[in-house]
Protein backbone atom coordinates (compact mmCIF):
# COMPACT_ATOMS: atom_id res chain seq x y z
CA UNK A 1 0.00 0.00 0.00
CA UNK A 2 1.53 4.18 -1.02
CA UNK A 3 2.39 5.33 2.00
CA UNK A 4 0.13 8.16 2.02
CA UNK A 5 -2.72 5.82 1.67
CA UNK A 6 -1.28 3.99 5.38
CA UNK A 7 -1.09 7.46 6.68
CA UNK A 8 -4.02 8.71 5.24
CA UNK A 9 -6.90 6.01 5.82
CA UNK A 10 -6.86 5.48 9.95
CA UNK A 11 -6.56 8.96 10.32
CA UNK A 12 -9.32 9.39 7.99
CA UNK A 13 -11.44 6.24 9.76
CA UNK A 14 -10.56 8.37 13.13
CA UNK A 15 -12.23 11.40 12.21
CA UNK A 16 -15.15 9.76 10.60
CA UNK A 17 -15.80 7.74 14.16
CA UNK A 18 -15.18 11.63 15.46
CA UNK A 19 -17.77 13.22 13.46
CA UNK A 20 -20.21 10.60 14.02
CA UNK A 21 -20.24 10.71 17.62
CA UNK A 22 -20.93 14.18 17.59
CA UNK A 23 -23.72 14.36 15.54
CA UNK A 24 -25.64 10.66 17.62
CA UNK A 25 -27.25 12.63 19.58
CA UNK A 26 -29.05 14.54 17.14
CA UNK A 27 -30.80 11.67 15.60
CA UNK A 28 -31.09 9.82 19.08
CA UNK A 29 -32.67 12.72 20.90
CA UNK A 30 -36.28 11.92 21.51
CA UNK A 31 -35.53 8.12 22.62
CA UNK A 32 -32.98 9.58 25.05
CA UNK A 33 -36.00 12.57 26.51
CA UNK A 34 -38.23 9.81 26.54
CA UNK A 35 -36.52 7.19 28.74
CA UNK A 36 -34.65 9.72 30.97
CA UNK A 37 -37.76 12.11 31.23
CA UNK A 38 -35.38 15.35 30.90
CA UNK A 39 -36.19 18.53 29.29
CA UNK A 40 -34.36 20.36 26.93
CA UNK A 41 -31.68 21.99 28.92
CA UNK A 42 -30.44 18.40 30.48
CA UNK A 43 -30.70 17.42 27.12
CA UNK A 44 -28.43 20.08 25.84
CA UNK A 45 -26.21 19.20 28.68
CA UNK A 46 -26.02 15.50 28.02
CA UNK A 47 -24.97 16.45 24.58
CA UNK A 48 -22.75 18.78 24.97
CA UNK A 49 -20.60 17.14 27.32
CA UNK A 50 -18.85 15.86 24.60
CA UNK A 51 -18.09 19.42 23.61
CA UNK A 52 -17.02 20.52 27.18
CA UNK A 53 -14.26 17.46 27.60
CA UNK A 54 -12.99 17.85 23.86
CA UNK A 55 -12.65 21.46 24.73
CA UNK A 56 -11.13 21.86 27.98
CA UNK A 57 -8.36 19.48 26.57
CA UNK A 58 -6.98 20.93 23.34
CA UNK A 59 -4.83 23.16 24.93
CA UNK A 60 -2.19 20.38 26.76
CA UNK A 61 -3.56 18.36 23.66
CA UNK A 62 -1.90 20.69 21.41
CA UNK A 63 1.64 20.04 23.74
CA UNK A 64 1.29 16.50 23.94
CA UNK A 65 1.26 16.27 19.60
CA UNK A 66 3.96 18.44 19.07
CA UNK A 67 6.04 16.26 21.99
CA UNK A 68 4.92 12.95 21.37
CA UNK A 69 3.46 12.80 18.21
CA UNK A 70 0.09 12.06 16.66
CA UNK A 71 0.21 8.18 16.64
CA UNK A 72 0.82 7.92 20.32
CA UNK A 73 -1.92 10.19 21.51
CA UNK A 74 -4.83 9.60 19.04
CA UNK A 75 -4.48 5.88 19.92
CA UNK A 76 -4.85 5.87 23.67
CA UNK A 77 -7.39 8.76 23.17
CA UNK A 78 -9.44 6.54 20.85
CA UNK A 79 -9.51 3.79 23.74
CA UNK A 80 -10.64 6.04 25.81
CA UNK A 81 -13.54 6.69 23.53
CA UNK A 82 -14.14 3.28 23.23
CA UNK A 83 -14.61 3.14 26.74
CA UNK A 84 -16.99 6.13 26.50
CA UNK A 85 -19.50 4.38 24.04
CA UNK A 86 -19.25 1.40 26.11
CA UNK A 87 -20.18 3.27 29.08
CA UNK A 88 -22.68 5.01 27.20
CA UNK A 89 -24.45 2.11 26.25
CA UNK A 90 -25.09 0.74 29.11
CA UNK A 91 -25.94 4.03 31.44
CA UNK A 92 -29.31 4.55 32.68
CA UNK A 93 -29.58 7.86 34.65
CA UNK A 94 -28.56 11.19 33.14
CA UNK A 95 -25.53 11.54 35.49
CA UNK A 96 -24.03 8.40 34.06
CA UNK A 97 -24.62 9.01 30.19
CA UNK A 98 -22.75 12.56 30.74
CA UNK A 99 -20.09 11.10 31.96
CA UNK A 100 -20.18 8.26 29.20
CA UNK A 101 -20.69 11.45 26.68
CA UNK A 102 -17.48 13.51 28.47
CA UNK A 103 -15.25 9.68 28.21
CA UNK A 104 -16.26 10.29 24.26
CA UNK A 105 -15.62 14.00 23.78
CA UNK A 106 -11.97 13.63 25.26
CA UNK A 107 -11.51 10.28 23.43
CA UNK A 108 -11.42 11.71 19.85
CA UNK A 109 -10.21 15.08 20.50
CA UNK A 110 -7.27 14.73 18.95
CA UNK A 111 -8.80 12.92 15.70
CA UNK A 112 -8.55 15.86 13.40
CA UNK A 113 -5.36 18.05 14.79
CA UNK A 114 -3.63 14.34 15.25
CA UNK A 115 -3.84 13.92 10.98
CA UNK A 116 -3.06 17.50 10.31
CA UNK A 117 -0.11 17.32 12.31
CA UNK A 118 0.55 13.59 10.87
CA UNK A 119 0.31 15.05 7.25
CA UNK A 120 2.43 18.00 7.70
CA UNK A 121 5.60 15.58 9.31
CA UNK A 122 5.09 13.47 6.42
CA UNK A 123 3.56 15.41 3.23
CA UNK A 124 4.71 19.30 3.66
CA UNK A 125 3.31 21.90 2.96
CA UNK A 126 2.04 21.38 -0.82
CA UNK A 127 0.02 18.40 0.15
CA UNK A 128 -1.50 19.48 3.24
CA UNK A 129 -4.30 21.57 1.74
CA UNK A 130 -5.52 18.45 -0.02
CA UNK A 131 -5.26 16.40 2.74
CA UNK A 132 -6.72 18.50 5.14
CA UNK A 133 -10.04 18.90 3.10
CA UNK A 134 -10.10 15.28 2.47
CA UNK A 135 -9.64 14.46 5.98
CA UNK A 136 -12.46 16.89 6.75
CA UNK A 137 -14.41 15.24 4.00
CA UNK A 138 -14.65 11.85 5.59
CA UNK A 139 -16.06 13.73 8.89
CA UNK A 140 -18.70 14.61 6.38
CA UNK A 141 -19.57 10.93 5.91
CA UNK A 142 -19.47 10.35 9.31
CA UNK A 143 -22.00 13.48 9.77
CA UNK A 144 -23.84 12.04 6.72
CA UNK A 145 -24.36 8.31 8.49
CA UNK A 146 -25.33 9.97 11.73
CA UNK A 147 -28.51 11.29 9.73
CA UNK A 148 -31.05 9.12 7.95
CA UNK A 149 -29.12 5.71 7.82
CA UNK A 150 -28.64 6.01 11.75
CA UNK A 151 -32.21 6.94 12.28
CA UNK A 152 -33.30 3.67 9.81
CA UNK A 153 -30.74 1.57 12.56
CA UNK A 154 -32.46 3.06 15.76
CA UNK A 155 -36.10 1.01 15.74
CA UNK A 156 -34.31 -1.59 14.33
CA UNK A 157 -31.52 -2.23 16.82
CA UNK A 158 -32.02 0.13 19.51
CA UNK A 159 -29.53 3.00 20.25
CA UNK A 160 -27.96 1.05 23.01
CA UNK A 161 -26.71 -1.45 20.75
CA UNK A 162 -25.53 0.98 17.91
CA UNK A 163 -23.32 2.51 21.09
CA UNK A 164 -21.99 -1.34 21.59
CA UNK A 165 -20.98 -1.65 17.95
CA UNK A 166 -18.85 1.83 18.05
CA UNK A 167 -17.20 1.00 21.26
CA UNK A 168 -15.49 -1.72 19.09
CA UNK A 169 -15.24 0.63 16.31
CA UNK A 170 -13.31 3.00 18.16
CA UNK A 171 -10.60 -0.06 19.44
CA UNK A 172 -10.17 -1.06 15.71
CA UNK A 173 -9.43 2.48 15.06
CA UNK A 174 -7.24 2.95 18.06
CA UNK A 175 -5.48 -0.21 16.66
CA UNK A 176 -5.68 1.30 13.13
CA UNK A 177 -3.83 4.68 14.16
CA UNK A 178 -1.04 3.03 16.12
CA UNK A 179 0.36 1.22 13.58
CA UNK A 180 0.47 3.53 11.11
CA UNK A 181 4.59 4.50 9.96
CA UNK A 182 5.76 6.93 12.63
CA UNK A 183 8.40 9.91 11.29
CA UNK A 184 11.36 10.06 12.79
CA UNK A 185 11.73 13.00 14.90
CA UNK A 186 8.39 13.36 14.83
CA UNK A 187 8.23 13.60 18.63
CA UNK A 188 9.94 16.73 20.22
CA UNK A 189 11.30 16.63 23.37
CA UNK A 190 11.39 21.09 23.67
CA UNK A 191 11.30 21.96 27.27
CA UNK A 192 8.07 22.37 28.63
CA UNK A 193 8.77 26.06 29.81
CA UNK A 194 9.10 27.06 25.89
CA UNK A 195 6.29 24.87 25.11
CA UNK A 196 3.98 27.03 27.33
CA UNK A 197 5.34 30.61 26.40
CA UNK A 198 4.84 29.64 22.76
CA UNK A 199 1.14 28.75 23.21
CA UNK A 200 0.83 32.14 25.79
CA UNK A 201 2.21 33.90 22.51
CA UNK A 202 -0.63 32.54 20.46
CA UNK A 203 -2.91 33.45 22.48
CA UNK A 204 -1.61 36.70 23.28
CA UNK A 205 -1.78 38.19 19.48
CA UNK A 206 -4.28 39.99 17.80
CA UNK A 207 -4.12 37.67 15.07
CA UNK A 208 -5.76 35.12 17.04
CA UNK A 209 -8.39 36.93 18.21
CA UNK A 210 -9.40 38.32 14.75
CA UNK A 211 -10.18 34.87 14.36
CA UNK A 212 -11.76 33.88 17.33
CA UNK A 213 -14.63 35.56 18.08
CA UNK A 214 -16.27 34.07 14.52
CA UNK A 215 -14.45 30.91 14.88
CA UNK A 216 -16.40 30.43 18.38
CA UNK A 217 -20.26 31.67 17.29
CA UNK A 218 -20.68 30.93 13.82
CA UNK A 219 -18.47 27.60 13.31
CA UNK A 220 -19.01 26.85 17.41
CA UNK A 221 -22.80 27.45 16.52
CA UNK A 222 -23.02 25.41 13.13
CA UNK A 223 -21.35 22.41 15.66
CA UNK A 224 -24.50 22.68 17.65
CA UNK A 225 -27.11 22.85 15.36
CA UNK A 226 -25.58 20.03 13.81
CA UNK A 227 -24.61 18.08 16.54
CA UNK A 228 -27.99 18.31 18.50
CA UNK A 229 -30.25 21.13 17.82
CA UNK A 230 -30.88 21.24 13.66
CA UNK A 231 -33.59 17.72 14.24
CA UNK A 232 -35.31 19.66 17.24
CA UNK A 233 -35.80 22.59 15.60
CA UNK A 234 -37.16 21.33 12.13
CA UNK A 235 -39.41 19.12 14.60
CA UNK A 236 -40.61 21.62 16.74
CA UNK A 237 -40.15 24.94 14.58
CA UNK A 238 -41.06 23.32 10.71
CA UNK A 239 -43.60 21.19 11.99
CA UNK A 240 -41.37 18.07 10.68
CA UNK A 241 -41.33 14.06 12.20
CA UNK A 242 -37.95 12.52 12.84
CA UNK A 243 -37.90 10.90 9.55
CA UNK A 244 -37.88 14.05 7.27
CA UNK A 245 -35.61 16.02 9.79
CA UNK A 246 -33.17 13.05 9.39
CA UNK A 247 -33.08 13.26 6.19
CA UNK A 248 -32.60 17.43 6.08
CA UNK A 249 -29.11 16.11 8.65
CA UNK A 250 -28.59 14.10 5.65
CA UNK A 251 -28.91 16.80 3.09
CA UNK A 252 -26.99 18.99 5.46
CA UNK A 253 -24.30 17.14 5.94
CA UNK A 254 -24.24 16.54 2.16
CA UNK A 255 -23.57 20.25 1.08
CA UNK A 256 -20.88 20.39 4.01
CA UNK A 257 -18.82 16.88 2.41
CA UNK A 258 -19.72 18.65 -0.89
CA UNK A 259 -18.42 21.96 0.09
CA UNK A 260 -14.95 20.02 1.72
CA UNK A 261 -15.04 18.79 -1.74
CA UNK A 262 -14.86 21.59 -3.57
CA UNK A 263 -12.54 23.25 -1.18
CA UNK A 264 -10.27 20.80 -1.69
CA UNK A 265 -10.17 20.93 -5.56
CA UNK A 266 -10.92 24.38 -5.72
CA UNK A 267 -9.08 26.41 -3.39
CA UNK A 268 -5.37 26.38 -5.66
CA UNK A 269 -7.10 27.15 -8.92
CA UNK A 270 -9.32 30.48 -7.55
CA UNK A 271 -5.92 31.62 -5.97
CA UNK A 272 -4.15 31.85 -8.94
CA UNK A 273 -7.15 33.71 -10.21
CA UNK A 274 -6.79 36.07 -7.36
CA UNK A 275 -9.80 35.01 -5.15
CA UNK A 276 -7.62 34.08 -1.77
CA UNK A 277 -9.00 31.62 0.92
CA UNK A 278 -9.37 34.69 2.91
CA UNK A 279 -11.56 36.03 0.58
CA UNK A 280 -13.42 32.74 0.63
CA UNK A 281 -13.60 32.85 4.33
CA UNK A 282 -15.06 36.08 4.59
CA UNK A 283 -17.87 35.69 1.84
CA UNK A 284 -18.62 32.30 2.68
CA UNK A 285 -19.18 33.30 6.58
CA UNK A 286 -21.86 35.89 5.02
CA UNK A 287 -23.18 33.64 2.99
CA UNK A 288 -23.80 31.07 6.16
CA UNK A 289 -25.23 34.15 7.46
CA UNK A 290 -27.71 35.01 5.49
CA UNK A 291 -29.54 30.85 4.84
CA UNK A 292 -29.37 31.06 8.83
CA UNK A 293 -31.57 34.39 8.30
CA UNK A 294 -33.73 32.18 6.07
CA UNK A 295 -33.89 29.13 8.39
CA UNK A 296 -34.55 31.49 10.79
CA UNK A 297 -37.46 33.39 9.55
CA UNK A 298 -39.09 30.04 7.76
CA UNK A 299 -37.72 31.62 4.30
CA UNK A 300 -37.48 30.07 1.29
CA UNK A 301 -37.50 26.29 0.64
CA UNK A 302 -36.45 24.00 3.87
CA UNK A 303 -34.43 21.21 1.99
CA UNK A 304 -32.47 22.76 -0.43
CA UNK A 305 -31.82 25.73 2.16
CA UNK A 306 -30.31 23.36 4.59
CA UNK A 307 -28.07 21.59 1.73
CA UNK A 308 -26.78 25.36 1.00
CA UNK A 309 -26.02 26.41 5.03
CA UNK A 310 -24.13 22.71 5.37
CA UNK A 311 -22.01 23.85 1.70
CA UNK A 312 -21.10 27.31 2.94
CA UNK A 313 -20.68 26.83 6.39
CA UNK A 314 -17.84 24.53 5.13
CA UNK A 315 -15.22 27.37 4.35
CA UNK A 316 -15.03 27.72 8.18
CA UNK A 317 -12.20 25.22 8.36
CA UNK A 318 -10.01 27.53 6.41
CA UNK A 319 -9.60 29.88 9.19
CA UNK A 320 -7.04 27.27 10.80
CA UNK A 321 -4.72 27.40 7.79
CA UNK A 322 -4.97 30.98 7.88
CA UNK A 323 -4.41 31.48 11.63
CA UNK A 324 -1.27 29.32 10.52
CA UNK A 325 0.18 31.31 8.62
CA UNK A 326 1.05 34.25 11.05
CA UNK A 327 3.31 31.48 12.88
CA UNK A 328 6.26 29.42 12.96
CA UNK A 329 5.79 25.53 11.64
CA UNK A 330 6.87 24.35 15.20
CA UNK A 331 3.80 26.23 16.87
CA UNK A 332 1.28 24.39 13.92
CA UNK A 333 -0.08 22.13 16.74
CA UNK A 334 -1.27 25.29 19.43
CA UNK A 335 -2.49 27.27 17.03
CA UNK A 336 -4.75 25.14 15.69
CA UNK A 337 -5.54 23.17 19.11
CA UNK A 338 -6.08 26.88 20.46
CA UNK A 339 -8.28 27.53 17.94
CA UNK A 340 -10.06 24.42 18.06
CA UNK A 341 -10.54 25.23 21.85
CA UNK A 342 -12.44 28.29 20.80
CA UNK A 343 -14.52 26.53 18.38
CA UNK A 344 -15.91 24.15 21.12
CA UNK A 345 -16.15 26.48 23.99
CA UNK A 346 -18.68 28.31 21.69
CA UNK A 347 -20.00 24.64 20.94
CA UNK A 348 -20.55 23.80 24.29
CA UNK A 349 -21.97 27.00 25.47
CA UNK A 350 -24.47 27.28 22.56
CA UNK A 351 -25.22 23.92 22.86
CA UNK A 352 -26.41 24.06 26.57
CA UNK A 353 -27.69 27.55 26.48
CA UNK A 354 -29.82 26.75 23.39
CA UNK A 355 -31.90 24.34 25.21
CA UNK A 356 -32.00 26.58 28.69
CA UNK A 357 -33.18 29.46 26.46
CA UNK A 358 -36.03 27.41 24.81
CA UNK A 359 -36.86 26.18 28.16
CA UNK A 360 -36.92 29.47 30.11
CA UNK A 361 -39.10 31.16 27.30
CA UNK A 362 -41.67 28.25 27.16
CA UNK A 363 -41.99 28.32 31.27
CA UNK A 364 -42.67 32.29 30.51
CA UNK A 365 -45.29 31.85 28.17
CA UNK A 366 -44.11 31.14 24.77
CA UNK A 367 -45.22 27.69 22.87
CA UNK A 368 -42.35 25.63 21.29
CA UNK A 369 -42.48 27.23 18.13
CA UNK A 370 -41.61 30.78 18.89
CA UNK A 371 -39.21 29.90 21.54
CA UNK A 372 -36.85 28.02 19.63
CA UNK A 373 -37.24 30.91 17.04
CA UNK A 374 -36.19 33.86 19.64
CA UNK A 375 -33.52 31.29 20.78
CA UNK A 376 -32.10 30.66 17.22
CA UNK A 377 -33.19 34.76 16.36
CA UNK A 378 -30.75 35.64 19.59
CA UNK A 379 -27.95 33.27 18.60
CA UNK A 380 -27.90 34.78 14.73
CA UNK A 381 -27.28 38.35 15.97
CA UNK A 382 -24.42 37.46 18.26
CA UNK A 383 -23.06 35.43 15.11
CA UNK A 384 -23.45 38.38 12.98
CA UNK A 385 -21.50 40.51 15.30
CA UNK A 386 -18.71 38.13 15.19
CA UNK A 387 -18.28 38.30 11.50
CA UNK A 388 -18.66 42.23 11.60
CA UNK A 389 -15.29 42.00 13.86
CA UNK A 390 -13.78 39.88 11.40
CA UNK A 391 -14.28 42.00 8.59
CA UNK A 392 -13.52 45.38 10.80
CA UNK A 393 -9.58 43.92 11.27
CA UNK A 394 -8.85 42.37 7.91
CA UNK A 395 -6.74 46.13 6.42
CA UNK A 396 -5.11 45.81 10.06
CA UNK A 397 -1.52 44.23 11.03
CA UNK A 398 -1.82 41.43 12.63
CA UNK A 399 1.13 41.98 14.96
Amino acid sequence: MNLWLRIFLPFAAGYYFSYFLRNVNAVIAPELTRELGVGAADLGLLTSAYLLAFGAVQLPLGIALDRYGPRRVEAVLLLIAAAGCGSFAVGTSLTELVIGRALIGLGVSACLMAAFKAFGQWFGVARQASLNAAIMAAGGLGALTASTPLAWAIPQFGWRAVFIVLAVAGVAAAVAVFTTPEKPGSAQVEPLAQQLAGLVGVLKSRAFWRYAPQSTLVIGGFVALQGLWAVPWLINFSGLDRAAAAHHLLLMGGGMLIGFITLAIGVAPLARRGISAERLLQVGMGLGLAATFCIVAGIGPSEPLWCFYGFVFSVGNLAYALLQAHYTGSLAGRVNTALNLMVFVGAFGIQWGFGAAVDALQAAGHDARSAYQITFGGLLMAQVASWLWYLRDRDRPLV
